[in-house]
């Protein structure tokens, strides 16, 4: 099976591009030259884009006969997109279940590394979060609502449950005043005409429902406020006890908004009051120093386009041919054609950076044009934030260990043994990930189970990714069966051995007739911030026959974990427990 060429995941310096309008339209999969339904669109794609966003809304997961359900699709056509997704790594089929993988935030990452705002204005973002002990998000403008692409969150009883791409309404938000100071009289009507429609807020599941519709003057009366103000106040709009205060962002080039800073709390810690008068004046200062950062950076540099991708789907046709939707396919790789410094491209640009011929281009910009996940101006073509309703919510709280349990299952099923993930915590391994296999004689550990790191293979490969002078190590090193390590200096002389050789292998020495090789997972920075192992009994394996046979396939699992934490990890922060 050829493998599925992969987005440049590195950026390239930061700048700041101003967030383009998304068209409103209904993910209903209606095929091209329905009403509404440009005739050049591709139905294949619009119909992917509405399975998507079904599972989107499902929070990753649901049955093809959900799916078959909530489309409106043929079951037949449910299954050959699914099988589609799959190859393309976008789902996972699991049983009964279709599964959003990690993968799929490529296609978010396309519209955030584009935008360039997230990698530019975190930190600050960050830092404020600590300076204040609250919720800090950075959130833009979509239509009508609002769309966070940041989220520094402070773990509480009681914190914040929305995710970067989440939607939400205009009127509910202190950002939502903001942006509306800067609307047209169309964007008011279009406005108007929603609310009119839809008084309880059903088409934004990520709040809660609209009890009691407040009248159209009072958002105006909020936006005025907020005009004059230049910050908007949210008191207890979403639901009883949050509060929230807001401050636009400029590009400093032009004047408009390009995001909004907006910190979160519970009346619990400050009323809305308080976080005008108490925490509103840090909130400026940071968004200044955000808008010096957006005046002072330089241009973007053009990242590498995707490779290989044209090629790619039509290997895969040729190997499942009418199983595998080519149109579909083809359509969901113009997305990775946008990144830092290809944020607006023209339809050569999109066809030379896939590969794909300009027609079949054009038509897969047309299709999104019409969903609303991009915006036509001047002959170029620029992602829109809808482009985030495409899995990126549930899947921006992934952990590690969520993302390595399909491989690790892969991989114990391969080799006939458990496997492991394990973090480092002190001077110990805590495991946060394991997959058993069902053996009279087994390695019985469970997650949460934390062991001394010297003697555990896992421990060796974490301990040596760190400067010597940073190991934690206990003092002595106790002999845990006969066979145990316990002279430092051999020790370190053996941690610089696994990091040369990027494995570890140890026999019997936290318990006798254990044996188990490990290999580190690292971050996109190259740190080790986690190991992952097969055990086994003595009896079956011999120590040459772990690293001829076992470790190829643990270095092989350990990379496909890598790729998908790469991925999950460029805009997000993944909980590595």
């Amino acid at each position: 099976m050829p493998a599925k060429p992969t987005m440049d995941a590195d950026a390239a310096s930061p700048a700041v591009r101003t967030t383009s309008p998304a068209v409103r339209t209904t993910s209903a999969a209606v095929p091209a030259g329905s009403s509404g339904v440009p005739a050049e669109a591709v139905a294949p794609l619009i119909r992917g884009v509405a399975v998507l966003r079904q599972l989107t809304e499902a929070g990753g997961t649901l049955s093809p006969s959900a799916l078959e359900r909530t489309t409106g699709l043929a079951r037949s056509t449910v299954d050959r997109i699914t099988a589609t997704l799959a190859r393309m790594g976008y789902v996972r089929l699991d049983g009964r279940d279709v599964i959003l993988t990690p993968r799929l935030m490529e296609l978010g990452n396309a519209y955030l590394s584009a935008l360039r705002l997230p990698a530019l204005l975190d930190a600050r973002a960050d830092a404020l979060a600590d300076e204040l002990d609250e919720s800090v998000s950075l959130a833009v403008a979509d239509r009508d609502g609002i769309r966070f692409i940041h989220q520094a969150t402070r773990r509480r009883a009681m914190s914040l449950s929305f995710r970067i791409g989440d939607l939400l309404p205009a009127e509910r938000t202190a950002p939502g005043s903001l942006f509306a100071t800067e609307w047209t009289q169309n964007d008011w009507r279009e406005w108007r005409q929603r609310t009119a429609a839809d008084p309880e807020g059903t088409l934004f599941p990520a709040v809660p429902p609209t009890q009691h519709a407040s009248p159209d003057e009072d958002f105006e009366q909020r936006v005025a406020e907020s005009a004059a103000n230049g910050w908007a106040l949210d008191d207890q709009l979403i639901e009883p006890g949050l509060v929230a205060v807001s401050v636009p962002v400029r590009d400093p080039r032009t004047g408009r908004i390009v995001c909004a800073a907006n910190v979160v709390s519970h009346t619990s810690r400050h009323t809305a009051a308080d976080l005008r008068d108490t925490l509103l004046p840090r909130l400026r200062t940071a968004v200044r120093a955000m808008e010096d950062d957006l005046r002072e950076v330089p241009p973007p540099q053009p990242s590498a386009a995707p490779s290989g991708l044209a090629t790619w789907t039509g290997a895969s046709k040729q190997e499942l041919g009418r199983e595998f939707v080519e149109s579909l396919a083809r359509g969901l790789t113009v997305l990775t054609a946008f990144s830092e410094g290809r944020a607006a491209l023209t339809l050569t640009e999109v066809a030379k950076a896939t590969g794909l011929a300009r027609a079949t281009a054009r038509r897969a910009l047309i299709t999104y044009e019409h969903l609303g996940l991009v915006h036509a101006q001047d002959r170029t073509f620029a992602l829109t934030p809808r482009v985030l309703s495409l899995g990126f919510p549930p899947l921006s709280r992934t952990s590690l260990p969520e993302i390595a349990a399909p491989h690790m299952a892969e991989l114990a099923q391969r080799v006939h043994e458990s496997t492991s993930l394990a973090v480092l915590s002190g001077d110990e391994i805590q495991y946060t990930a394991r997959v058993a296999t069902s053996r009279i004689m087994s390695v019985n550990i469970t997650v949460g189970t934390r062991l001394p790191a010297y003697a555990t293979s896992m421990g060796r490969v974490l301990l040596s990714d760190l400067p010597p002078a940073d190991r934690p190590l206990p003092t002595p090193l106790l002999p845990l069966t006969p066979h145990t390590l316990t002279d430092p200096e051999a020790l370190t002389r053996l941690l610089t051995e696994v990091k040369s050789q990027g494995h570890a292998l140890v026999d019997e020495e936290l318990e006798e007739g254990l044996r188990s090789i490990a290999v580190p997972v690292r971050d996109r920075t190259g740190r080790a911030v986690a190991a992952l192992n097969v055990a086994m009994h003595v009896a079956r394996h011999t120590p040459e026959e772990c690293e001829q046979d076992i470790l190829p396939q643990l270095r092989a699992t350990a990379t496909r974990i890598e790729q998908d934490l790469h991925v999950a990890g460029r805009f997000t922060r993944v909980p590595l427990a």
